[in-house]
Order: structure tokens, then C-alpha cells, then sequence
């Protein structure tokens, strides 16, 4: 007979693993590539000592000279707050009595539950890793009742919850994305704000402002410090970037990445952009009677190749904009995988109070470390067409109809 305990035994045993490797692996091409770690991880905090260059004890000397001196590595201190990431899936007291006598509706249920969990995770994860830890997805233009217009709704979709802020002031809580116009950047949802909301007042992800990972946007951003240290003080803390306008060609990717080589010792081994610039990379190279080399990616995705290192596409990368990443200077550090939060007695189920629901709540403690943000790069200024190198235009006459 299907029971709470039942559900519980399910969710712990059956599901979690599957979940873990879902959420690590499938969300997202880039943090498939990223390595996680329990590693530096001191109560709340993750405390890690980054290499700064060379170790100095190397030279050479005559054979009966002094050796060179001992010069060991020099580190930086990285410090930043472990985020809390949670995932939370309901249950009501009817569906579950409703398929007590039934092993193959209870799993129905479940499966739909977790599916939706895992598709909004998914999303969530994929999106943070580009953000900046602010949390924000977009900016108000306009709002008309439950209509709002956005600046753009890359990060944003049916289903989501929403909080919008005028500065630290909330305008609106717990707004329910109905649906979203991407052809007008409109966003409708449940609840109209109580008042007209501010020009570029900006939209959270519902109680997340300021409390996400240390993503992309954290990185190449114009912050004056990161992971506790000043810039201004710590060359090697700034990235390689270029806000000029261009176009994709081979020769912009090499050159990008032969200067990572030399002065940073990158090894570039993704390259992530928008959908529109990857189709400007495949146009050019249509153009030069190039074949399109598809590889395949770790966490089971497929990709255009330069030279070897996947070209990925994601639509949380910000149009015209283009990364190369050396993936292995990146860390996931964690308190512990993905785990259900447990109550007293070991309970993961929990009655909603007032409701007759029952809640569980997936979470994970973790932030995003990059040890060598000099050894990174990004293009924010690249056309998503590209001019035809031979001007060959065809022209199809009544005769050739």
C-alpha cells in the first residue's frame, strides 16, 4: 500500500541519484565541463588559495656556483559565501491517497513532480552560470496591468515566480509568469503590481536577489573587486575582453586564443555564444566551402567545432556576445551534492502548514570559483551576420523558371 513512507523511500533511494546526475551532468554544456568539489569548503565559506604564475626557485648556474634561490608559488586568497540552491516539489494529500492502491499512478505522480523539478533546475542552473550573483534577469520598459515589457526575456519563461526591486525597494513579490511574447519582450502574469512600476526596475528569480552563484557575468563584469580581492591590485583578475564590434572569423578565434596561450597558458576547450552568432560562425563558414565539423560534448551534447573545441550555443549568453573558456580553471565548490533536506526524524516529506499539501525540498550549498580569470575571454560586440566575401548574387530569370 502506497504511504508517505513509501513516497519518502522513493524519493530518497530511486530518485536522488538520478537527479544528482541529471542536474551535474545534463543542465547545461559548460557545467558539464566543470569539475565539483568539496574541497575548500570552511563552515558557510569557501577559503581557497589560488597560484599566482611561476614558482620562482628555477635558474641556471655553473657547476660549482650557487644554486638558485628558493622562491615557492605565490597564492591569492579567494573568499566567497557558499549560495544556497534549492529545488522544492509538492505533493497534496489527495493525489497521494488517490493512488494508494496503485504502484504504477504513484509513479506517474512522482516521475511528473521531479520531471518539473529537474526542468526548472535545469533552467535555473543554466541561467546563473552566465549572471553575476545579483539574480537579475532583465530590466522594465513598461507595464500595463499584468503586462510587463521587458528589455529582454532571454531568462525568462512560463512557470517562473518573480520578484521586481526599484533599487532595494521591492515593487512586487511572487509574480507568476503566465506567458511570455518574445517577439514584443512581454511578460503577463497572474497578479497586476499594485502601482505602475519603475523604468528599469529590474526582475529576480522569486527571493533570489543577490543570493545566486558567481557566474560569467561576476567574472567579465566591471565589479572593482571579486572573490574578495581588488582588481586594481591584482592585474591577473581582469579577463581578456573586446567590446568591438566585428565579425566571427576564424582568425578572430585564433588570435583570441594564441594570446590566452602565451600569456596566460589557457588551453580554450569550449567556446559558448549566442545562437545568432553561431549561425553567423556557420554562414562564414558556408562562405569559404568550409565543412561543418560536429563533435560531441561531455553530458551527451553535440556541437560545431573550431579547430577541435566545441562551439555551444546557449540562450542565456547575451546576443553579439562570445566565450572562450579554459573550463579546467573552473570549480563548482560544495558543502555536499544535491540532498533533500530532512526533518527530526529523517522525514523528507513535510505537511505545508494550514494546507493539506505535503513539501520536499532538494538542496545544494556551492559557489562557482574560477582560479585564473586572466586566462578567459569574451566578445560582446559580434555581428550576427557576416558580409559575403565574393558578392556572388544569384538571380533567377522567367528563361531558367
Amino acid at each position: 500500500m502506497i504511504s508517505l513512507t513509501t513516497a519518502e523511500s522513493a524519493l530518497k533511494d530511486a530518485y536522488l541519484d538520478a537527479v544528482c546526475n541529471q542536474l551535474n551532468t545534463n543542465a547545461n554544456p559548460l557545467l558539464a565541463k566543470i569539475k565539483q568539489s568539496s574541497a575548500d569548503v570552511y563552515g558557510k565559506n569557501i577559503i581557497k588559495m589560488a597560484p599566482i604564475g611561476l614558482n620562482g626557485g628555477v635558474g641556471a648556474g655553473s657547476e660549482t656556483g650557487l644554486l638558485p634561490t628558493a622562491k615557492g608559488n605565490r597564492y591569492a586568497q579567494f573568499k566567497t559565501t557558499l549560495k544556497n540552491l534549492y529545488g522544492q516539489i509538492a505533493i497534496s494529500d489527495k493525489a497521494i491517497r488517490a493512488s494508494q492502491s496503485s504502484a504504477g499512478a504513484f509513479v506517474d505522480l512522482l516521475n511528473a513532480e521531479m520531471e518539473g523539478l529537474l526542468t526548472a533546475s535545469k533552467f535555473n542552473l543554466g541561467r546563473m552560470l552566465y549572471g553575476d550573483g545579483s539574480g537579475a534577469l532583465a530590466k522594465v520598459v513598461s507595464n500595463s496591468s499584468k503586462d510587463i515589457v521587458f528589455d529582454s526575456v532571454r531568462n525568462l519563461t512560463e512557470g517562473m515566480c518573480i520578484d521586481i526591486y526599484a533599487d532595494s525597494t521591492a515593487s512586487a513579490t511572487g509574480l507568476r509568469v503566465m506567458s511570455v511574447n518574445r517577439t514584443t519582450n512581454t511578460v503577463t502574469v497572474d497578479t497586476a503590481p499594485s502601482s505602475t512600476l519603475t523604468k528599469d526596475s529590474i526582475a529576480y528569480v522569486q527571493g533570489s536577489k543577490d543570493n545566486e552563484i558567481t557566474g560569467l557575468g561576476a567574472i567579465f563584469g566591471s565589479s572593482t573587486s571579486l572573490y574578495g580581492l581588488v582588481r586594481s591590485e591584482n592585474g591577473w583578475l581582469t579577463p581578456y575582453t573586446s567590446s568591438t564590434e566585428t565579425e566571427i572569423s576564424d582568425d578572430l578565434l585564433q588570435t583570441a586564443v594564441d594570446y590566452l596561450t602565451e600569456n596566460s597558458a589557457s588551453n580554450i576547450d569550449i567556446i559558448t555564444c549566442g545562437s545568432g552568432v553561431r549561425r553567423a560562425y556557420m554562414q562564414y563558414l558556408s562562405y569559404y566551402r568550409r565543412g561543418i565539423d560536429v563533435i560531441d560534448v561531455a553530458g551527451g551534447y553535440k556541437a560545431i567545432s573550431f579547430n577541435g573545441i566545441p562551439v555551444v550555443a546557449d540562450r542565456f549568453v547575451a546576443d553579439g556576445t562570445l566565450y572562450l573558456l579554459d573550463s579546467s580553471k573552473f570549480t563548482l565548490h560544495q558543502l555536499c551534492d544535491w540532498e533533500w533536506i530532512e526533518g527530526e526524524n529523517g522525514n523528507i516529506l513535510h505537511q505545508k502548514a494550514g494546507y493539506p499539501t505535503y513539501t520536499a525540498t532538494l538542496v545544494k550549498y556551492a559557489d562557482l570559483i574560477c582560479d585564473q580569470p586572466n586566462g578567459q575571454a569574451q566578445f560582446t560586440k559580434i555581428k550576427t551576420t557576416i558580409t559575403n566575401p565574393f558578392n556572388i548574387n544569384v538571380t533567377v530569370t522567367d528563361s531558367q523558371t
